[in-house]
């Protein structure tokens, strides 16, 4: 058993409300410099649609991430001979039109213009080539289904749901849609490492934070066309590629990272996972349908003796272990199985998840009754899907599922039958309203017991700040002293602590 640590986060989307405060927050801090305007280390898409940069999930397209290869694993983007080649012409690297071409605006204009009749006015003018442009795109230029549905036809997830729900989802009365914020997922099998030919990018072993060696970055954009969530970017101004580091700099100095602390809908929770580094290769080289089940069996419970044991002959401070026992990401992921990664088919392993959507409902008022239409009701006048059409939800679980297991609908389903079980049992305890046989029904479909539901919607709704963010002590000092003396290294760090730079992959 290779036990190893990993900070991890959980973002709950049903509490995201669009506000895009965590993206204002990490681009004052990180971006808000020449070269890297475009650059949104977080951003927040509107789903369905096309995302950011525009259809970033179309892996035929970008080819970034891993496919199976035989028993093994490949990545998409080159193998040992291409790479070469690569080095002179990359097609799947995206363009500016991908992204958007960044502006700002002839304020000088305002101050100098000539007296006249009209009101003057201050231009857009690109911020690359310094000439005056219309705006055609932004990063999130269909947020909230902006100016047509044509953004959210062409979401790469709609491929495998039919004609008939496609429509639905299209259909004014009825439209729906949902927030996914993103940042860099920290992967356990990142793809960016693995395709940089100068070896720029490497995961750290105390905490599993993927960075970016600017010193040996030489521009190749591997990185960038490797990494299937396009969450690498290339400065055009300094000629390196940065991308998000996930505060870490906070993060050692024992404060959460600045997108974490800002959120407006308190969404995000961020803690320690353990994980087992020997089940690595075959946790990514399952079948797509079996790739969330996987993932989960490499997650440990950090309560076992036998992981306590294991993880600290390789390395692992008590506190640690104790920031693992803590961590609101193990019980959603772990524990309550209701956190799910992000297009896990690519086979990197994120170490971000997120609890899906509950979704809105139809429902409207007539003769003072609130009456709930179709499947999205329970019969009763209560504004929430029956356990039994579970699989009738506003969004199809085929769309959920291309989103989060890899196209397997039963996983999804399984989350939504746990929640569903949650907001039943709430619901009779505070409202009273609901019969206790249909509680009971709920919560044997949902697999779990009261006491659960009871956590479970604490943390949901009313955790403290410590509940949310459960800060390991990262010690970042002795980790640096134990990568040069190698005789320590082997001794007090098993788990392989590294140099910057240092590649394990």
């Amino acid at each position: 058993m290779d036990v190893r640590a990993q900070v991890s986060m959980v973002f709950h989307l049903d509490k995201c409300i669009g506000c895009h405060t965590c993206s204002i927050a990490c681009k004052n801090i990180w971006t808000d410099r020449k070269g890297a305007e475009y650059m949104w280390w977080n951003n927040v898409e509107t789903k369905p649609g096309t995302g950011y940069p525009t259809l970033w999930e179309d892996q035929e397209r970008y080819r970034g991430g891993w496919r199976k290869d035989g028993d093994g694993l490949r990545l998409r983007l080159q193998g040992k001979a291409s790479t070469l080649g690569n080095l002179f012409a990359n097609p799947q690297l995206p363009t500016v039109d991908d992204y958007y071409e960044p502006w700002t605006y002839d304020y000088e204009h305002l101050f100098d213009a000539p007296e006249g009749d009209d009101q003057p006015t201050a231009r857009t003018v690109s911020m690359i080539t310094g000439e005056p442009m219309d705006v055609e795109a932004g990063p999130n230029w269909d947020d909230d289904l902006g100016g047509s549905p044509i953004y959210a036809a062409n979401d790469p997830n709609l491929e495998h749901v039919s004609e008939e729900e496609r429509a639905q989802l299209n259909e004014l009365e009825q439209m729906m849609f949902f927030y996914l914020p993103r940042i860099c997922n920290h992967c356990v099998n990142p793809s960016c490492v693995a395709a940089c030919p100068a070896g720029a990018l490497y995961k750290r072993g105390e905490d599993g934070i993927v960075l970016l060696n600017q010193d040996k970055c030489r521009a190749w954009r591997m990185c960038v066309s490797g990494c299937p969530y396009k969450k690498t970017y290339y400065n055009w101004a300094t000629g390196k590629s940065e991308k998000c580091i996930l505060c870490y700099p906070r993060l050692e100095s024992g404060h959460a990272p600045a997108c974490f602390h800002s959120c407006v809908g308190r969404i995000r929770y961020l803690g320690v996972l353990l994980y087992d580094a020997s089940q690595l290769e075959r946790a990514a080289s399952v079948p797509d349908e079996q790739l969330v089940a996987a993932q989960r069996e490499m997650i440990l419970d950090p309560f076992d003796d036998a992981v306590a044991e294991a993880a600290r002959a390789n390395g692992l401070s008590d506190a640690m272990l104790e920031a693992a026992k803590d961590s609101p990401v193990f019980r959603f992921v772990k524990r309550w199985r209701i956190a799910l990664p992000l297009h896990p088919e690519f086979r990197t392993l994120p170490m971000l998840f997120y609890v899906p959507p509950m979704l809105p409902v139809i429902a409207r008022v007539e003769n003072g009754r609130y009456e709930v239409d179709g499947a999205n009701g329970d019969g009763n006048g209560r504004a929430m899907p029956s356990v039994s059409n579970v699989d009738q939800a506003r969004a199809p679980l085929r769309y959920l599922a291309s989103l989060f297991s890899a196209g397997n609908e039963e996983v999804v389903a399984e989350v939504y039958r746990k929640l569903y079980a949650v907001r039943v049992a709430m619901r009779a305890t505070k409202v009273g309203d609901v019969p206790q046989e249909e509680v009971d029904a709920a919560l044997a479909a949902g697999k779990t017991w009261p006491e659960e539901a009871e956590a479970i919607f604490r943390l949901t709704s009313m955790p403290t700040f410590k509940e949310r963010f459960v800060l390991p002590p990262l010690a970042r000092e002795l980790q640096i002293e134990a990568t040069e003396d190698p005789h320590r290294r082997k001794q007090e760090a098993g788990f392989g602590f590294r140099r910057p730079g240092e590649r394990r992959f």
